[in-house]
Order: C-alpha cells, then sequence, then structure tokens
C-alpha cells in the first residue's frame, strides 16, 4: 500500500482533487480497483493536511446472488460509512433496452446512480478507482472507435449536481492494484455481467498488453503524451477545469 499511497498523492497533489473539508464519496463496485481505492483513501485520510470525510457507496445492479455483506465488513474496519442503493439496472440494459452494445449505457446509469447518491450523502466530491491501464484504454477506445484523441479528466465538475468527480489512481498501474487486493485478501464481489470480458475495452487491454510486450516504455510514454497533450489534463488548469458528465 505505501507505493500505491504515494502515487494517490502525487495525482491528488498533482491535480488539487482534495481540499480541506471535503467530504467524498468513494463509488464501490465491489471490484479490486474500487476496494483498493477505498483503502487508499482512508490511508491518505490519517496524514493528509487537507482535512477530508469518507463515505462508500455501491450500486446493487439487480443480479441475483451478489452481496456486499463483505464490502460492508471492510467500511467497519476502515471507520467509513457505507451506504447500498438496490437499482433495477440490470434488467433496464439486458432486457428492457437489449442493447447491442450495452456497456455504454449501463456505465452512464451507474454514474448516474452514484452521483445521485452522493449528493443524498451530502458529498461534495465523488471519487472513481479509474487506473493508469483506464486512462490507456480509454484514449485508444476514443481515437479507435470515435476518431479523436480524448481520454477522461483526473477532475471533473458536473454542473448540474454541484459535485467534482476525482479519479485518484490514475498513476497506479494495474498490477500494483492486482497485488495489493491478492495480499490484503480484499472482499471482492464478483461480476456476473455477460458482458464482463467480452468488450471493446477489453480488445484494447490486449492490444495495449501486446504492444508493450514490443516496448516496454509504451505505456509510460502514451501516458506522457496524454498528460501533457490533451487539455483537460494539462496540471495548471486542473482546478479551473468545467466539464459536465452524466
Amino acid at each position: 500500500m505505501k507505493k500505491i499511497l504515494s502515487r494517490v498523492r502525487r495525482a491528488v497533489d498533482d491535480y488539487h482533487m482534495i481540499a480541506d473539508g471535503d467530504r467524498i464519496a468513494v463509488g464501490v463496485s465491489g471490484g479490486k480497483d474500487s476496494l483498493t481505492l477505498l483503502c487508499a483513501l482512508a490511508g491518505l485520510r490519517r496524514f493528509y493536511p487537507n482535512k477530508f470525510e469518507l463515505a462508500a457507496v455501491s450500486l446493487d445492479m439487480g443480479y441475483p446472488g451478489v452481496s456486499f455483506d463483505g464490502v460492508k465488513q471492510l467500511c467497519e474496519s476502515l471507520d467509513v460509512e457505507y451506504v447500498v442503493r438496490k437499482t433495477d439496472i440490470a434488467e433496464v440494459v439486458f432486457q428492457v433496452r437489449q442493447e447491442t452494445n450495452p456497456c455504454s449505457l449501463c456505465a452512464k446509469m451507474r454514474r448516474g446512480g452514484v452521483n445521485d447518491l452522493a449528493v443524498e450523502l451530502g458529498c461534495n466530491k465523488v471519487a472513481l478507482g479509474h487506473h493508469n491501464e483506464d486512462v490507456l484504454e480509454t484514449f485508444f477506445l476514443s481515437l479507435f472507435y470515435e476518431g479523436r484523441l480524448n481520454c477522461f479528466s483526473p477532475v471533473t465538475y458536473l454542473s448540474r449536481r454541484d459535485i467534482h468527480v476525482i479519479r485518484p489512481m490514475v498513476y497506479v498501474p494495474e498490477g500494483e492494484i492486482k497485488g495489493y487486493a491478492r495480499r490484503q485478501a480484499l472482499p471482492i464481489v464478483h461480476n456476473p455481467c455477460p458482458m464482463d470480458g467480452h468488450s471493446r475495452r477489453q480488445d484494447m487491454k490486449e492490444f495495449i498488453s501486446q504492444k508493450t510486450k514490443e516496448d516496454k516504455f509504451f505505456k509510460t510514454k502514451i501516458m506522457h503524451a496524454i498528460s501533457t497533450g490533451l487539455p483537460s489534463w494539462i496540471r495548471e488548469n486542473a482546478k479551473n477545469r468545467e466539464g459536465e458528465e452524466q
């Protein structure tokens, strides 16, 4: 966790993610990324000069047999408030709408649900567990399938809800997250989504893996291009950026 905490603090400092008095809702899907983020922010809370509060929020997508009991116990051990909201997202996406590309609609509904719950809990920020490879995958998804240079921002302001979305793990490699989750035996909630492992994002994951085998500095170079070339990633503008994300 020491190395992860160091990378998280660097991102928080670089992009001015946390101010004194913030109340931050951590979006916890139950996967390794969001659980590691929760632990990292709970650790950061102990010594970061800007004092902040944490809450954790999860959306029950409506899949049968999914339990968040282990996440609840983890939150209790970290002294973090935890709320689970039941939804019908799975039914809407796969039965009502029957989307041919369901991931986009699902992600939009999940973001909206987490943001709404954060506002209800009196939070002014939402923290999401996107890591370094998520940054790269999103960049290539936009390039290959939308024909534009784009990626989510480390910090995004949602004017309709008056909250900021922060992504403190953008510098953390996925491998470090996997190692931490395994060593700490984090209470991973199995993802029953039928699209898991069969999406365009998975294709990008495999593409990046192959390119990294050919060039060990591939990810470093692309990350440098993103952080210095995309306006939404330029650090000097981080405090003043304003965007809209549903």
